[in-house]
């Protein structure tokens, strides 16, 4: 009798796990509580694989060998503690994959940057001539690559989410870019529950693996103080300390691989600017250069790389005024890395709100203080900004709608200054997703021209 496969959540990841499990001659039924994109049911029909959608049959379900769940439905979920309970196996979509390739796997966590240095690592292997695809939160399914367009390197952007449900998965490269709270409520308000799912990337790996990680950044190194690993330590800072693989020295040039024939280019080539952007940059170099990249192609991709949508990405200059979407901004680490490359004179206004996630703002209010000449909140609950930020900028005004808010920072705004788009927040208040909020942005600011 054939194993059974049951794949709950029809998104990207769910699709392509269902496609590698037909392939691998499962029995395959997948299940989604809403209901499914027309492309995704499109493509499940065309290969013949049953599946159902609006809700959730039990009977079809809790008689699975193996479950793959999708990274959005949390543990609690009724459904997911029934399965457990009987002792179904209960994994990812990543984990599933692994099973079925050899190709190298560069894999990416962090709380901000994953998804620029994921499509940046996978541009310097391309330069490189390397055949490399990013995967997981970014591009295309790792199950549907690996069944159907297999790649020598997989470049793949992991949430704490994904990471939950990986067992044996083994990375050849990690990256830990950064930890900052978020998603708080997924993990009980308990930080360390957070950190722990983290850390699960380093699973698994051996001596001829890689670690590469941000050396500051304090709950990282607090975390390594109780962490075995048999992997290669890279870590990465602006200056260099004990062991440090990659940094900024004295001529203000760029360092990486600092033992081994190293890269050395001037930090102003860079094409992506910011602090954030330089450690995304050196992480992307050093897993390059651990895959055999040369440093000359290394650095050439370093420099003509065109960022990614809804990060710090320009969107025009109008009346010589800077519209910024970083609509992708969804935490408030992430609005400190974007403040922090912002001018240092007086002369941004910035759009925050949306839907709060336990949001604590204090840790952007000296940037603030210092670079924002007002506030725009945007949302159908701004009390929270209001409040917080009431007498910390020389104006605050709160609207209810982009309209409103576009506006307003058209009052507001001067000539040589800019409106920065960094949210600090969820986008479903007002928008289906950080993308769509982006996207609607960059339209209402192009209209103004």
């Amino acid at each position: 009798m054939k194993q059974r496969i049951v794949i709950l959540g029809g998104g990207e990841s769910g699709v392509g796990a269902a496609i590698l499990a037909k392939d691998k001659g499962f029995d395959v039924f997948l299940s989604d509580s809403g209901t499914l994109n027309p492309v995704h049911a499109s493509t499940l029909r065309a290969e013949e694989i049953p599946f159902e959608e609006g809700g959730h049959t039990e009977q079809l379900i809790l008689n699975a060998s193996e479950v793959i769940k999708s990274p959005g439905i949390p543990p609690t979920a009724p459904l997911i503690v029934k399965l457990a309970q009987q002792g179904t196996p209960i994994i990812s979509e990543i984990e599933f994959a692994g099973r079925y390739t050899d190709s190298k796997m560069v894999c990416i966590t962090g709380s901000n940057g994953k998804t620029t240095t994921t499509e940046l690592t996978c541009h310097i292997l391309r330069a490189g001539g390397i055949d490399a695809s990013v995967a997981g939160n970014v591009g295309r399914s790792l199950a549907l690559q690996v069944a159907r367009e297999p790649h020598d390197v997989y470049v793949v952007e992991l949430s704490s989410f994904q990471l939950e449900n990986m067992y044996d998965f083994r990375a050849n490269i990690a990256m830990i870019l950064n930890i900052t709270p978020d998603h708080m409520d997924r993990y009980d308000y308990e930080m360390q529950n957070y950190i722990d799912a983290k850390f699960r990337i380093i699973r698994n790996m051996t001596a001829e693996d890689a670690f590469i990680f941000w050396q500051d950044d304090p709950v990282i190194t607090r975390q390594l103080e109780s962490v075995t690993s048999e992997a290669q330590f890279l870590p990465f800072a602006e200056h260099q300390e004990e062991n440090t693989a990659a940094y900024i020295d004295a001529e203000n040039d760029l360092i990486i691989g600092a033992e081994n024939h190293p890269l050395k280019m001037p930090r102003a080539d860079l094409a992506l600017n910011g602090l954030h952007n330089l450690y995304n940059s050196m992480a992307a170099g050093l897993s390059a250069k651990l895959i055999g990249v040369r440093n000359e192609d290394i650095a050439h991709a370093l420099a003509d790389f065109e960022g990614v949508p809804h990060r710090l990405e320009p969107v025009a200059e109008i009346n010589g005024v800077r519209w910024i979407n970083d609509s992708k901004a969804t935490n408030v680490n992430s609005c400190w890395y974007a403040l922090e490359s912002m001018p240092q004179s007086k002369s941004t206004v910035l759009i925050l709100g949306g839907k709060d996630k336990g949001n604590d703002y204090s840790e952007i209010l000296p940037l603030v203080e210092s670079k924002v000449k007002a506030i725009v909140a945007m949302g159908l609950h701004n009390e929270k900004i209001m409040e917080f930020f009431e007498g910390k900028v020389p104006r605050l005004v709160s609207t209810d709608s982009l309209a409103d808010a576009i506006k307003a920072c058209q009052e507001l705004s001067s000539e040589g200054d800019t409106v920065l788009l960094s949210p600090c927040c969820a986008s479903f208040d007002l928008f289906s997703s950080y993308v769509d909020r982006g996207n609607k942005f960059k339209q209402a600011v192009n209209s103004l021209k």
